[in-house]
């Protein structure tokens, strides 16, 4: 008996160990189509205009990332790439705004910490993960050599989320069209930047995974199915996983972000919208000033 209960417990040891040294690195091509014509005004802008903003678009939206996971953590982080000459500078940036950031995430504590920053300010996100109620199909595809299986799920969308804004349709142009007194000036409020995208408040998200890879794990913020997630559709994005290496020689440990100031989701969000709107008065010439030129601090 005790030579069984010995057994037992080297197995149960090896086993252990052998959980707690796996790791993988997954590769995503994430890509975000946009509206070329950009909600009708594209006859408002010249062809040049057009290409500098669909060049600058494609800089911000299609990217490559790293997924670093064992069973349990997780980093999401951008590749690191020599930035390509005439590009413009200012790394991966709207108005600002850095739009990846180091993102980590435990999915046996269902909570993520997410490193961003907002002009030049680092914010250390920290939050639960969100909860997809997933409805699994019995589709299935290749992904490499790897048979997956679709899942969908209704996701809602943050209204600041950059990658589901579309622009308005123009309809006040034609609407005010006969108003020539309150032209001038509506015309500035209604064709600024932020005046002229929307968000929908859900989405469709649709993911493919593999249970060859038993691990709850996928890019970004998505898990919760029982194999890692390989390919994921959500609205105008789709990331794709183009190379896995599993247990690779060389480990590299898993860090949880810990520099920058701590806030929630909903605290970062908050803090976003200030100065979106810090934004709006400068487009519209009131230089973000408020009260005789004071400014909100972070």
């Amino acid at each position: 008996m005790k030579k069984i209960v010995f057994l037992i417990a080297v197995i149960f040891n090896y086993v252990t160990a052998n959980a707690q040294d796996f790791q993988g690195v997954a590769y995503y091509e994430s890509k975000t189509t946009f509206d070329s014509d950009f909600g009708g005004r594209g006859r408002e802008m010249t062809e040049e205009m057009k290409k500098r903003i669909a060049e600058r678009m494609k800089s911000m939206f299609e990217k490559t990332y790293i997924l670093t996971f064992n069973r349990s953590e997780a980093t999401y982080q951008e590749e690191e790439k020599l930035e390509t000459p005439g590009q413009g500078g200012g790394g991966p940036r709207f108005g600002g705004f850095n739009s990846s950031g180091d993102y980590y995430k435990n999915v046996k504590e269902t909570r993520f910490t997410n490193q961003k920053e907002v002009f030049g300010k680092v914010f250390l996100i920290k939050d639960s993960l969100p909860k997809l109620e997933w409805q699994m199909g019995t589709e299935t595809k290749k992904i490499g050599n790897y048979t997956c299986y679709k899942a969908t799920a209704i996701r809602s969308v943050d209204p600041l989320d950059f990658r589901s804004m579309r622009p308005r349709p123009p309809k006040e142009d034609e609407e005010e069209a006969d108003k020539p007194e309150e032209k001038a000036q509506d015309t500035v409020k209604r064709r600024s930047p932020l005046d002229m995208v929307e968000t929908p408040s859900e989405i469709t998200v649709t993911a493919w995974y593999t249970p060859e890879i038993p691990v709850n794990m996928g890019p970004g913020e998505y898990n919760g199915l029982p194999g890692l997630i390989l390919e994921v559709s959500a609205d105008k994005t789709t990331i794709l996983c183009s190379k896995i290496t599993l247990n690779p020689e060389n480990k590299e440990e898993i860090k949880e972000p810990s520099k920058g100031k701590e806030v929630t989701q909903e605290e970062f969000n908050e803090i976003l919208k200030e100065k979106m709107e810090e934004m709006r008065e400068r487009f519209q010439g009131g230089n973000g000033r408020r009260d005789g030129g004071g400014r909100r601090p972070f």
